[in-house]
């Protein structure tokens, strides 16, 4: 019996090359590491190139391979010239991960348009435009793979999140559009939903006391989630492990969606 081969063959990353969009950021880096670490030849994508490029020196220095560069993901005219760029480099393009993404909290009413037009730009109208330069070039190959990070806002809302949920909503409905149109190219399209996750740019909230204990009671698990935790789906979705499945959101969010903690119920335990 050869676990480690078994594991291996189901989920190894060995051969493929991974773009991975808000790579400099707290799930953005963990998804880097992770991916390498299974073998993802990670093509690491942000604006942010100072941990950009600590990110990739880390990974390669260790012997995985990953390199940094510079996108804008709201240049969107550069994005086909990018992706043919790197399809000459490369020799094929086989998973492109969209996690780029921002949000800014502020009530519904408060909300200017110059906001708005920007998380809609880098949420939803980057990852589109990203996602239809870089698949032409997935197509002659007859593979590929789509990975959309969306939200558990995309489904249940908070207050002061109504742009970034719609972002979020809609993401989720055009990983369906790239499923079902792309599948005859052998490409398929998944979406994860993080719950409450604890990075940098979260801590403020769950340093809020009020805020903390509202998330806290709607998680059944009762903490937040941890980038790493994202990981092993992320994996799992990338590699062979998850032929079968296209056009679906996998919620990790601690049981958050599931309905939070109880209601006080007889129960002998």
């Amino acid at each position: 019996m050869n676990i480690g081969a078994n594991l291996e063959k189901m989920f190894s990353l060995e051969g493929k090359n991974i773009i991975l969009t808000g790579a400099a950021g707290g799930i953005g880096a963990e998804f880097a590491r992770g991916l390498a670490y299974a073998g993802g030849n990670m093509i690491l994508c942000d604006i942010a190139m100072e941990p950009l490029g600590k990110l990739a020196d880390e990974l390669t220095a260790e012997g995985y391979g990953a390199r940094a560069f510079r996108l804008d993901i709201t240049d969107f005219d550069a994005f086909p010239d990018f992706a043919a760029a790197l399809d000459r480099e490369y020799g094929h393009l086989d998973v492109l991960i969209n996690c780029a993404g921002i949000n800014k909290r502020e009530g519904f009413l408060d909300v200017a348009e110059s906001t708005y037009d920007r998380i809609m730009d880098i949420n939803l109208k980057g990852a589109f435009f990203l996602s239809q330069a870089v698949v032409k070039f997935m197509i002659p190959h007859k593979s590929g793979n789509i990975i959309n990070v969306s939200s558990h806002n995309a489904v249940g809302m908070m207050g002061g999140c109504a742009v970034y949920g719609a972002t979020k909503s809609a993401l989720t409905a055009l990983t369906r559009s790239m499923a079902i149109e792309w599948a005859k190219h052998g490409i398929r399209a998944n979406a994860i939903a993080p719950g409450h996750i604890l990075t940098q740019l979260t801590t403020v909230t769950w340093e809020h006391p009020e805020r903390a204990s509202y998330l806290t009671e709607r998680i059944s698990m009762r903490r937040p989630g941890l980038p790493s935790e994202l990981v092993g789906v992320t994996v799992m979705l990338a590699s062979e492990a998850s032929a079968y499945m296209s056009g679906t959101m996998i919620h990790v969010d601690g049981g958050c969606l599931a309905g939070g903690s109880p209601w006080p119920y007889d129960t002998n335990y």
